[in-house]
């Protein structure tokens, strides 16, 4: 299954802007699952600096640094991404998540590295009223992939989705105070619920295939990127959970990178000369082709 991902990232400011450093996360990365054939990036003005790397986490990051005089900015990146439909899956593991938690306090040398997404950020730490969430699920001797099945569901069910109600600096105690947010929102909380019991958890970002209505046809940029969490369940691996849609993702969803928390994934971040105001349009399509 092949899929063709256009991101458009404009930015209009009110004046013009002599100076801007950015960073761009925007390029699929490999996984057993997924590969990307080709990426390719291209940014207007032409930027008279433009690397690329991978980060701690393995995401691949362009930095560029734009030293004309503009009053617009436009990024836009295609890539080329291969779902790999995974073969049946094995059963899942019954392991409790006493267990998990006993072996990620004992780690071995693969659970070093995956304990380190067992630690909060400012922005997952976990307060009185999120553990008390979270221990509604985490119920004794019941399997890990049992509780964060039911722990996804509860987010979606719980709490509505709300489009433009926080922003990425809002933080938690509002989410859980007034039970709404979007996707970045409800896999935070997820996150913040599964450190609460000392296990790890990381932040996924990516893209999911949207369909239109039935006799409808699709508009142009009307996808978006999106946001879910992943959690270490041993015997299984990391094991992806929607809470936005309510279900474990699929060859649908497409995967740009993943870390803590949304801001070591961000998708394009930086710092300009100018204190003028700016406005910010981003158009996705997430669109099946037929040849790699």
């Amino acid at each position: 299954m092949i899929f063709e991902i256009k991101h458009i990232t404009t930015y209009q400011y009110q004046e013009y802007v002599s100076l801007c450093h950015n960073l761009a996360m925007l390029t699929p990365r490999n996984t057993r699952n997924q590969i990307c054939h080709e990426s390719h990036i291209t940014i207007h003005p032409v930027p008279e600096v433009l690397d690329e790397h991978l980060d701690f986490f393995g995401n691949k990051v362009f930095y560029f640094v734009v030293e004309q005089e503009h009053n617009k900015l436009t990024v836009t990146v295609i890539s080329r991404v291969e779902k790999i439909v995974p073969e049946p899956a094995l059963a899942v593991a019954e392991i409790s998540w006493e267990a998990a938690l006993e072996l990620m306090n004992n780690p071995g040398e693969e659970e070093l590295e995956i304990k380190q997404f067992a630690g909060s950020t400012d922005f997952t730490n976990p307060d009185d009223r999120i553990r008390d969430f979270a221990m509604v699920s985490f119920r004794p001797d019941r399997p890990l992939f049992d509780v964060v099945i039911e722990l996804m569901q509860r987010i979606h069910y719980e709490f509505s989705f709300t489009p433009g109600f926080t922003t990425v600096s809002t933080p938690l105690a509002t989410v859980m105070k007034e039970r709404k947010g979007v996707c970045q929102d409800f896999a935070h909380l997820a996150i913040s619920c599964i450190h609460a019991m000392g296990l790890p958890a990381r932040y996924v970002s990516g893209y999911i295939e949207t369909h239109a209505p039935a006799g409808k046809e699709k508009l142009t940029g009307v996808d978006a990127s999106h946001a879910w969490f992943s959690v270490y369940i041993p015997g299984m691996g990391w094991v992806d959970f929607d809470p936005t849609n309510n279900k474990i993702p699929t060859e649908q969803y497409i995967i740009v990178g993943w870390g803590r928390d949304y801001f070591d994934i961000v998708p394009l971040k930086g710092v300009i000369m100018s204190s003028s105001p700016h406005k910010l349009k981003v158009a996705v399509d997430v669109k099946r082709v037929t040849t790699v």
